[in-house]
């Protein structure tokens, strides 16, 4: 068994792009830039806001936060996105979620630049992924396909089996791994909670993403020997025996599958670190196709 370390993977990639960002500088050019927006004061939001900030200024990415009331008009939203969407000095835009109730997130995210939807979240950006058009992809799928990629998993013909059918993670990562593409062009079941009996699918995995956020759902009895396991899960659960009284646990129980894996990934340190790398890359990219 291999553990897919994504913090490491993560670095490697943060590496290079401050690397990149260095050459830009050197030549006199302009850098990267991100503007985050948070509305209200969800601690977890703020935690991931300060997460990427760090992340920008650490690989020297010009970054901002945007910080509004959780009273903050829809309006006002829409008007914030529009000034970015014409500030040339940021190739990226994140809008993070979830936005309070009185805020239509469908309409935030149809609001912003299709050229600066770092997070693919656009119904556009979707669509052509979808279709395999050129497009920034989710960075949670995105950064699985780059796990696979950089450990030199092979995809093609493979029975990829996803677990979950959310918009962030389940739909994006099938539709990236049907893709007739290299480290894609994968055989690929979706499977949600209407399936009578998850396990016959599990069992025929040759690669399995779980992402339908149910701790330690899946157990040794429902994978087969040698499957590559992506554990996209972040379960909280109680454990008095910890500082904190709870401690965090993937879709996979570890101790159970990774004995039949052939590649795993832990949680936490797995697939987390790759949202955030990712994000920055799509932000570069961004940066280097519409830009200067």
């Amino acid at each position: 068994m291999i553990l897919i370390d994504g913090k490491r993977i993560a670095q490697e990639i943060r590496d290079e792009l401050k690397s990149d960002i260095e050459k830009l500088k050197s030549e006199g050019r302009d850098i990267p830039g991100l503007v985050v927006i948070l509305v209200g004061d969800n601690p977890a939001s703020e935690s991931y806001v300060r997460g990427k900030a760090k992340a920008c200024n650490e690989i020297g990415m010009r970054a901002i936060t945007e910080k509004r009331q959780a009273e903050f008009p829809e309006k006002d939203l829409l008007e914030l996105i529009d000034s970015y969407n014409h500030n040339n000095k940021f190739h990226g835009i994140l809008v993070q979620l979830p936005l309070p109730k009185h805020i239509d997130e469908d309409k935030v995210i149809e609001a912003i630049s299709l050229k600066k939807d770092v997070d693919g979240f656009h119904p556009m950006s979707i669509g052509n992924l979808v279709i395999g058009k050129p497009a920034f992809r989710s960075c949670t799928p995105a950064g699985i396909q780059e796990l696979l990629i950089r450990y030199k998993i092979e995809t093609k013909g493979k029975h990829l089996v996803v677990l979950g059918r959310s918009n962030i993670v389940g739909k994006p990562i099938a539709n990236i791994m049907l893709q007739k593409k290299e480290y894609a062009n994968s055989i690929v079941t979706i499977c949600h909670s209407a399936a009578p009996d998850v396990s016959y699918y599990t069992k025929q995995a040759d690669i399995l993403i779980a992402a339908m956020g149910s701790p330690k759902f899946v157990k040794g009895d429902m994978v087969k020997d040698g499957v590559v396991v992506i554990d996209v899960g972040i379960n909280r659960i109680e454990d008095q025996s910890v500082s904190k009284g709870y401690r965090i646990v993937g879709d996979v129980d570890f101790d159970e599958v990774s004995k039949k894996t052939s590649y795993i990934t832990p949680v936490p340190g797995g697939v987390g670190p790759m949202t955030i790398a990712m994000l920055l890359k799509n932000t570069y990219e961004a940066f280097i196709k519409y830009g200067e």
